[in-house]
């Protein structure tokens, strides 16, 4: 974990209250797909928890939702502005159990780390296939990148404005290796039902710290209580307890 200060070089709206934002600096504690960083702005008590989109040594590169006051804040900072940053945190994904054709579904705000991952696994060779699900046809973001880079796309929306009618467990190809995910738990539990493979799960939970202090984001596990934070955000699928 690393606390450095970034300088915003883009901050651009990509879809309906989703935007683009790369941020320069001393990104070199980032080192996996799925890993986040947080964001302190000023006013506010708590950081912004964001996932990783994309990422060099000297820059990281977060796409998010303004869906309350602190992103609304984010969305409108211009070019050139300061912002202090944790990197580093987050267990990341496990790259190293995906088999030969492994399946890459995002829904949401859980698009966004699936495009690294992907990115890692192509670079050792493996065939990637992704999904991307969205509600309607205005949220929908990088479609044309995950293509550009070499991946099996399929984009489903729930209304049918775009691609494939449905949610993202209506476009489960039939072959398929592993699986990782990330998006609204109604989602994740979803994918759990309709997949037979093994996977790993990454949550979106709110979070007070960040780095595994509070306590604030634990969830029960078959092997005992996991913070989010620090223990996740990613779960493997067969230590998942689903909350009744």
């Amino acid at each position: 974990m690393k606390d450095s200060v970034f300088t915003i070089t883009e901050n651009v709206n990509i879809a309906k209250n989703v935007y683009r934002m790369t941020l320069a600096g001393d990104a070199s504690a980032i080192k996996n797909p799925g890993e986040f960083i947080n964001i302190r702005l000023d006013g506010f008590f708590l950081r912004r928890p964001i996932s990783v989109y994309d990422v060099s040594d000297s820059s990281v590169t977060i796409i998010y939702k303004v869906v309350g006051k602190g992103t609304a804040v984010m969305s409108r900072m211009a070019v050139g502005e300061a912002l202090q940053v944790l990197t580093g945190l987050g267990n990341g994904y496990d790259l190293s159990v995906s088999g030969g054709h492994p399946l890459l579904i995002g829904g949401g705000v859980g698009v966004p780390p699936m495009y690294l991952l992907a990115k890692r696994l192509l670079g050792q060779g493996k065939r990637v296939s992704v999904i991307l699900g969205f509600n309607t046809e205005d949220e929908v973001f990088g479609e044309e990148e995950f293509k550009a880079i070499g991946c099996d796309v399929t984009v489903t929306t729930v209304d049918g404005s775009h691609g494939v009618r449905g949610f993202v467990t209506d476009a489960l190809p039939k072959e398929y290796t592993y699986f990782y995910t990330c998006g609204p738990e109604p989602m994740l539990k979803a994918v759990y039902r309709a997949t037979d493979t093994s996977g790993q799960f990454s949550f979106e939970e709110r979070m007070g710290c960040g780095f595994g202090a509070c306590m604030g984001c634990s969830c029960k596990t078959v092997t005992g209580y996991k913070r989010i934070c620090k223990d996740g955000p990613v779960l493997r699928k067969e230590e998942i307890l689903w909350e009744k």
